[in-house]
């Protein structure tokens, strides 16, 4: 048998309240397992940066590289 209801947000957010925590928690699971393709895509846009070419951040690893043989 399958039932369907309609709720605003406002009502779901009512009915979300009245869950125990373990149900709260498999709704954060939920939730995040249906956002992430959406929060990585944002996050992605957050820290994407024209300030650093492929030439500065091969330098700055050969520096790292050249320091850390030399302390061996």
């Amino acid at each position: 048998m399958n039932v369907s209801i309609s709720l605003d947000f406002s009502q779901l957010k009512s009915v979300v309240s009245q869950c125990n925590l373990e149900e709260k928690l498999e709704l954060l699971q939920l939730l995040e397992k249906e956002t992430f393709s959406v929060r990585f895509k944002n996050f992605l846009n957050s820290v994407q940066t024209d300030e650093l070419s492929l030439e500065d951040i091969t330098n700055e690893v050969e520096a790292v590289r050249k320091t850390n043989y030399h302390a061996r």
